[in-house]
Parts: structure tokens; C-alpha cells; sequence
């Protein structure tokens, strides 16, 4: 994985706690230029973006990551606070999640090894208040509609409560389903949708106005 962050001491820490997990760093980064740099030449599976660098910030390393179409490299922000306003902006960008900067050792690990697996935001709750926050600001995605109409009546039901940051047990539980069967319209609703991971789905259902902020 790659670490980006303008702060020597952070990128120290961070590596030694997943080094402690058993997570390989392939590079370190001190601003968004070297990031991008850094995933093009390494192709981590994750990479810890810090939000607020010198020179190219996160937000546009993410985009530029995202938009070089590494698949495989999930980019996992790093903020000071947890509803701040640059979080929301990259997960549009196409960021897989973020953590708070004061986050525990163990809850670092843990959330690296389910962005690389593919898996949901360690914390959708935290997602939810985000997008209903932000979301506020922008008007439903022209055509989000059409897209939305490729999902099956369940398929749209269970990305309504997705949204709601609802994780694959809860959402099995809600709707009388196994796990796997969850795990399987989830898969679906990101395929059709042509979607990077769940993260991307709650964005989407917001911004196509499938659900409301508050809702």
C-alpha cells in the first residue's frame, strides 16, 4: 500500500502500525503529486490519502488515481474531522471510504484489509450523515434515473437501505435474507450500476435523489 501525508511523523506512525498488522508499504507520499506517482509506479491495492497536503492536494490525487483506472487500487482518505466538507468531495472522487487521523491501531488494520478487500466503509453510519450533509448542495444527477431503472423492484430496495448505512447482516436481517443472498444483490447492484464498491452506491442513491437527505 502507499501512505500519503505532508506530515513525516504521521507517515512513520502509520507505517509502523501496519507493519505491526502485517500490511506491506510499498512507498510513502508527502503531497498528491508524489501519491500518484507513487500508485502508478507500486499498484498497491489501498492507499491512506491524507486530505490536506501542499502543492496537488487529496482530492485530486484521488480523482487522478481513480481516473487512471487502477481497479484494484483503493484509495481510503484521511481526515481531521469526521463531517468535514473535503470528505464528502472525495468520496464523489471516487475514494473508497476514510478514517479520522486519531483512529486505533487495530481499527487502522481492520479498515485497510476490508478497503482492500473490496468490502463496505468500516463505518457507513458515518458515511450516511456525510452524504445527507453535503448532499444538501447538489441537485439529483441528470439521468440518474435511467440508471437506476436497470435494477430489479429488490435490488432497488436493498440499495434504498444500503444507504441507510445498513451492512450486509443488518440489511439480511431487514429484509428476511441469507447473508449471501444480500452479498449477491449488492454484487448486482454494482455491476449494473458500474460502481467501485458499496461507498459509491450510498453517493449514488443520494445524488439521484433515491434518497433523501433525512429520509
Amino acid at each position: 500500500m502507499v501512505i500519503a501525508d505532508d506530515q513525516s511523523l504521521v507517515r512513520t506512525g502509520f507505517r509502523m502500525i501496519l507493519a505491526a498488522g502485517g500490511v506491506e508499504v510499498a512507498a510513502e507520499a508527502s503531497d498528491g503529486a508524489e501519491a500518484v506517482s507513487a500508485v502508478r509506479r507500486t499498484r498497491p491495492d489501498v492507499v491512506l490519502m491524507d486530505v490536506r497536503m501542499p502543492g496537488m492536494d487529496g482530492l485530486e490525487a484521488t480523482r487522478r488515481i481513480v481516473a487512471d483506472g487502477t481497479a484494484s487500487t483503493r484509495v481510503l482518505i484521511l481526515t481531521t474531522y469526521d463531517l468535514d466538507s473535503y470528505v464528502y468531495t472525495a468520496l464523489t472522487a471516487g475514494a473508497s471510504g476514510f478514517l479520522l487521523k486519531d483512529v486505533s491501531p487495530e481499527h487502522l488494520v481492520a479498515a485497510v484489509r476490508l478497503v482492500r478487500a473490496g468490502d463496505a466503509l468500516l463505518a457507513p453510519v458515518i458515511t450516511r450523515r456525510l452524504v445527507e450533509r453535503f448532499a444538501r448542495r447538489h441537485d439529483p444527477v441528470a439521468g440518474g434515473h435511467r440508471a437506476l431503472a436497470e435494477l430489479t423492484p429488490r435490488e432497488l430496495e436493498v440499495l434504498r437501505l444500503l444507504a441507510t448505512g445498513l451492512n450486509n447482516a443488518e440489511l439480511a436481517d431487514r429484509l428476511h435474507l441469507s447473508t449471501a443472498t444480500v452479498k449477491t444483490h449488492v454484487a448486482r447492484i454494482l455491476g449494473k450500476l458500474e460502481l467501485r464498491d458499496r461507498v459509491q452506491a450510498v453517493v449514488l442513491a443520494y445524488e439521484t435523489g433515491l434518497v433523501s437527505p433525512g429520509g
